[in-house]
């Protein structure tokens, strides 16, 4: 299984790093020039690969850390997304719910990786939280997961765990994904619930 982070910004860092600490290989990638943020990328690790969009783009799973609205240029990078698996880690907040079609914000974005199979995932959480060594006092942080596709969100769940979180399933966009989604100028109920499960 491959794996890219699409936009390295804050949350593209953050997730880099939490990839960085389990030695997980992960192409990282945005719109520039990669020698632009090769040096970012190695101060974090050595399986930290800055790639092209297109390069990275041909991962199986690839994360969606761009801000909401440079979601459509992702998605036409690439002709098709069958066989790939997508973890939307943006907020659509400030985008006015008709801008959407009253849909969850990643019902929408679904809409833009046709073929590909969405997974709302990492986006209730700030950087810092992300970046942190997930095992808190004997349990570990909570990532909610969110989708329609049962086998996609089992696929990212395990990740979640490699990754040493603990994924907590909410059900599909239309349900789950309300609660931890942003809203025209509201957040969702789980939005900024930094969580740790004890087992």
């Amino acid at each position: 299984m491959s794996y890219a982070i699409i936009g390295f910004g804050n949350i593209g860092q953050a997730l880099a790093k939490a990839f960085a600490r389990k030695g997980i290989e992960v192409s990282v990638a945005t719109t520039r020039d990669p020698e632009s943020f090769a040096a970012d990328a190695a101060a974090i690790g050595p399986t930290i690969i800055p790639r092209t969009l297109a390069e990275a783009l041909k991962a199986d799973v690839v994360f969606l850390a761009v801000r909401f609205e440079a979601h459509p240029e992702v998605a036409k990078a690439l002709p098709a997304w069958d066989g790939k698996t997508i973890v939307d880690v943006t907020n659509a907040y400030g985008v006015p719910p008709e801008d959407l079609g009253g849909q969850p914000s990643s019902k929408f974005m679904a809409q833009a990786f046709a073929g590909g199979r969405l997974v709302k995932g990492f986006n209730h959480l700030g950087a810092a939280s992300i970046a942190q060594d997930p095992a808190v006092q004997g349990g570990r942080r909570v990532v909610f997961l969110a989708s329609d596709d049962e086998g996609a969100t089992a696929e990212i769940g395990r990740l979640v765990e490699n990754l040493g979180f603990s994924p907590v399933e909410l059900g599909g966009l239309s349900e789950g994904g309300l609660l931890v989604q942003a809203r025209g100028k509201s957040w969702g109920q789980l939005i900024f619930k930094d969580l740790v499960k004890f087992d």
